[in-house]
């Protein structure tokens, strides 16, 4: 199941959320431990929507059983490449859990740090770190969550994030001349 790609988001913020363990002494000092996990979180707002447009959003929504379902989001404003990527491209030999730099090949063009990838054995999206002109070695954040294999494929447009509604209550407002008012948060489910 995929959210409806229309009527679009006005705004969209996205969020990384580290699960890092932190402590703080009596005497003020900090201490910081990381741990592996890292999802992302988004919040859509819609404003000024008809009603005809506020019940495609909310059927959605409110079919989804608050928290309890999963389902594909792939948010036009964040979700494709800058760069000028094309090809297939493929990643280059296996990787393991916890790499943060992946060998991809069949692609020509540039990806850009702060672009999103998808590989297609993972419900974890990552983002690229550094920019890449061609095939070679792309960093990612986070580390991968699972193995890869060799030629396995890696989705850098239309990057679909699996995820589920970030919370059990979804409102909408209305205004005075029938205006919709509608704000959706998203977490990843992986």
């Amino acid at each position: 199941m995929t959210y409806p790609v229309t009527p679009e988001f006005q705004t969209i913020n996205v969020s990384s959320n580290n699960f890092n363990i932190k402590s703080e002494s009596l005497s003020g000092k900090i201490s910081v431990r990381a741990n592996p996990s890292q999802r992302w979180e988004m919040t859509a707002s819609y404003d000024r929507l008809t009603k005809q447009e506020v019940g495609i959003v909310n059927a959605f929504v409110v079919s989804q059983g608050g928290e309890f379902g999963t389902f594909s989001l792939i948010p036009t404003e964040i979700s494709s490449s800058r760069g000028t990527i094309s090809g297939t491209a493929l990643v280059n030999g296996a990787h393991s859990v916890g790499d943060k730099t992946i060998q991809v090949d069949g692609f020509t063009g540039t990806l850009l740090r702060g672009d999103f990838i998808k590989f297609n054995s993972h419900s974890k999206v990552y983002m690229v770190t550094e920019d890449r002109s061609g095939a070679g070695e792309v960093t990612i954040y986070p580390p991968l969550i699972a193995a890869l294999l060799n030629n396995e494929a890696m989705t850098y447009d239309d990057v679909p994030f699996n995820v589920r509604l970030n919370n059990s209550v979804q409102s909408y407002e209305v205004s005075a001349n029938n205006q919709y008012n509608v704000e959706v948060d998203f977490v990843e489910a992986i």
